[in-house]
């Protein structure tokens, strides 16, 4: 495993879930607190490394209007509203939401706290 990577991505679902997990392992003594760090600390560079990769083959097309954007620290933040989700795939219908932040940032690598 390389060293350094963002932990940004243990804030996504999958991440906020993978966590929740390992904290209910640690508590029933299932894991030692030292194996579910090593475990986050591997999803933080397997995510990142599959995205960079471009792993993932899905698509999709959103139009909203940018309400707020801000840059700080080498970090984008935009908040958009009125966002419409649409897919290639014709079965699948738009998804409409009222706002979402979109959280861009360099792909070079930190190093670990």
């Amino acid at each position: 495993m390389s060293k350094g990577a963002y932990i940004h991505y243990r804030d996504s679902t999958i991440g906020k879930t993978l966590v929740d997990a390992l904290d209910h392992f640690v508590a029933i003594d299932a894991l030692t607190p030292q194996l579910a760090n090593k475990i986050i600390l591997n999803f933080d560079v397997a995510i990142m490394d599959a995205l960079a990769e471009r792993k993932t083959e899905a698509k999709l097309t959103f139009k909203g209007h940018l309400d707020t954007y801000r840059f700080c620290d080498d970090v984008w933040t935009f908040l958009v509203t009125g966002v419409t989700f649409k897919f290639p795939q014709s079965y699948l219908k738009p998804i409409e939401t009222d706002k979402i932040s979109i959280i861009a940032m360099s792909a070079k690598r930190l190093t670990e706290p």
